[in-house]
């Protein structure tokens, strides 16, 4: 056996390790984005969630520290805390992401590449096309933008897993651009540890996936 052959095999395992991890993480975090804790479709998540042991969920969960993990993932079980109702997460998460009115922090990349700061701006239909062109289906109806931080979470779940080829690209074109960038404006604008926590988890499990795939990310002008 060669040295090349002898290297390929743990390179192989540890590019399937990153895979798994990366569809694990956000698998586990898409739906924190895009359901109302109340009335949406991850009652189970959120349920689950509350009943974790964060510290121990910190040792196992990729691609971040486990110091900053257990923080992370702390502040969000403190904030499923409160009781059944969640009255107060209820309204955090239609504060941040319904409306009515001013969104603090949109969670449409679109928003923030584009000059006009419009939801279905350009980087929406720029990753449309990109989805159409690989043969990709949408995960929504027509109606919800394709850039919203939950349904591209979910679509890097469905990558890693499914089109693992498309990951790279994917993440330098049309995630990581902005992001970061949007969890540190969500980070500022919740008032609720819940979101707080979920905004740095995912910031860090970004940053660490970035790190492990070594990709170089070109930034846009962010326009808010």
């Amino acid at each position: 056996m060669t040295e090349t052959q002898t290297c390929a095999a743990p390179a192989a395992a540890d590019a399937l390790e990153t895979l798994e991890a990366a569809a694990f993480a956000a698998s586990a975090l898409a739906p924190f984005f895009m359901n109302d804790p109340r009335t949406g479709e991850a009652a189970d998540a959120f349920a689950a969630l509350a009943e974790l042991d964060a510290a121990a969920a910190a040792e196992e969960w990729p691609f971040v520290d486990a110091d900053e993990a257990a923080r992370d993932l702390g502040a969000m079980v403190e904030g499923l805390a409160a009781g059944a109702d969640h009255d107060d997460l209820v309204w955090e998460y239609r504060r941040l992401f319904v409306g009515p009115g001013h969104l603090d922090a949109p969670p449409w990349g679109s928003v923030y590449t584009d000059r006009e700061c419009v939801v279905f701006g350009e980087a929406t239909l720029a990753l449309r096309a990109w989805m159409r062109s690989r043969g990709i289906e949408r995960l929504s109806d027509e109606r919800t933008p394709e850039d919203h931080i939950g349904l591209m979470l979910a679509l890097l779940a469905f990558i890693a897993a499914e089109r693992p080829e498309l990951l790279d690209e994917f993440l330098r074109d049309h995630l990581l651009t902005w992001a970061p960038h949007y969890l540190d404006e969500l980070e500022a604008a919740a008032e609720h540890p819940f979101y707080q926590g979920l905004a740095r988890l995912t910031r860090a499990t970004l940053a660490g996936l970035q790190q492990a795939r070594g990709l170089t990310v070109t930034l846009p002008r962010f326009y808010r």
